[in-house]
């Protein structure tokens, strides 16, 4: 939750209290934060196959919630 600044400004002081003071958590927390940034980097996209079927379903979906004439 720090990582993401959802924490309260009393927790936020706690925990960069505790990581001034311990190297060691500091260091993780410099390994979260390195893969956090590299995850949010990643550019992702669903494969086209993967975009027909969910378009396939919805159309279907759509097909049986409507009243046939």
């Amino acid at each position: 939750m720090y990582l993401y600044k959802e924490t309260s400004p009393t927790q936020t002081a706690e925990i960069k209290a505790a990581l001034e003071s311990d190297w060691s958590l500091r260091e993780k927390f410099e390994v979260i934060t390195s893969a956090q940034k590299r995850l949010e980097a990643l550019k992702m996209s669903p494969s086209q196959q993967t975009i027909d079927k969910i378009m396939n379903y919805a159309e279907k979906a759509i097909g049986e919630l409507t009243p046939q004439a």
